[in-house]
């Protein structure tokens, strides 16, 4: 068989290949923050279609930690039955789904909020990034109960996996840099105290949610004096120790002019995934313009990484695990109702 569809494990739940939608935030939502029909179908077309894993789009711990006023949110009681309707029709297919617990930080761009930060720098200097309010520390001690509480929701809702997002330049990545992160208490200087936050809230969640966390992290920023993929490697380390069950390796976000940008080329990531995953035991997940069986079959015979992560493909084609499936010569992998296609 194949490595893209052998069956694996993330902690405690078993998925039927190794291939994972990526989280794609899809701005489809409104000020309610609520799923409606479009993510119904944008989802369970891509369970139909065979993925082993689906990680929902970020969605947001509160509504100023949404990026826009169309992102999801899973803040309240009320939008829990939408995701527990979602997750029936794409469990129907035999795919397993998570959610990513996320907090856009200082790239809020909602109407009449303003962002929280570690610190009161802006993303940038356009007129939609507004300059953020330094966190206090009862502000980071709210935050904390506020992931907590929405991975309750997500269990509510019959969610299989959670990811904490700690990657792109949201919140939590926000406190990882030395760059954006110009705390003088617990919660900055060292690279310790930076990472204090993540591993707190990591730690919560394994001991008082029993769903398997993922946590995504942006192994490096592209900035000379930034975070980089050796300090992903330290905290790869601590979440492994506290019991998360897979990082899922990204890079790149926290800053509006990176002056060590990657080529965006396909694989351009794969490397800093494999380099923590030599590091670790716990699965590491790669992402980034991956696009084909055959760079997924690399990735996963030459030990990059566990789990291979396809995003805008889906966006391309809801049915590429058949494809892949195909040209991977895995038929029986393809839902009988299509094979004729195949």
């Amino acid at each position: 068989m194949s490595h893209l569809f052998q069956s694996k494990n993330i902690g405690k739940v078993s998925l039927k290949n190794s291939i994972i939608m990526a989280p794609m935030c899809m701005y489809k939502s409104d000020n309610s923050g609520k799923i409606n029909t479009f993510h119904k179908y944008h989802y369970a077309s891509k369970a139909l279609g065979g993925v082993g894993l689906i990680i929902v789009e970020a969605t947001a711990i509160e509504p100023r930690g949404r990026i826009s006023s169309n992102d999801l949110g899973l803040w309240n009681d009320d939008q829990i039955m939408a995701h527990k309707e979602l997750n029936k029709d794409c469990h129907f297919f035999g795919t397993k789904m998570g959610i990513q617990l996320a907090h856009a930080g200082r790239k809020c761009t909602v109407k009449d909020l303003t962002p929280i930060a570690p610190s009161a720098i802006a993303f940038s200097d356009e007129k939609s990034f507004k300059k953020p309010l330094e966190m206090t520390l009862e502000d980071i001690q709210n935050t904390k109960k506020l992931f907590l509480d929405m991975a309750v929701r997500a269990q509510k809702a019959n969610y299989d996996v959670v990811e904490l997002h700690a990657a792109h330049g949201y919140l939590l990545c926000e406190f990882l840099s030395p760059l954006t992160n110009k705390r003088d208490d617990i919660y900055g200087g060292s690279i310790e105290n930076r990472c204090r936050l993540v591993l707190e809230i990591a730690k919560e969640l394994k001991e008082k949610v029993d769903l398997p966390l993922i946590v995504r992290i942006s192994a490096s920023e592209w900035m000379k004096e930034g975070w980089n993929n050796q300090d992903s490697i330290y905290l790869s380390k601590k979440l492994e120790e506290l019991g998360v069950d897979a990082i899922h390796v990204s890079s790149g976000g926290n800053q509006a002019n990176p002056d060590k940008a990657l080529e965006l080329k396909p694989l351009y990531q794969s490397d800093f995934a494999k380099e923590i995953k030599e590091a670790i035991s716990i699965p590491v997940i790669a992402v980034g313009l991956i696009t084909t069986a055959k760079q997924g079959e690399f990735l996963l015979e030459n030990s990059y990484c566990d789990f291979v992560a396809y995003g805008r493909e889906f966006l391309r084609n809801p049915n590429l695990v058949f494809q892949l499936a195909k040209d991977l010569d895995e038929k029986k992998e393809i839902n009988a109702s299509y094979q004729r296609a195949f």
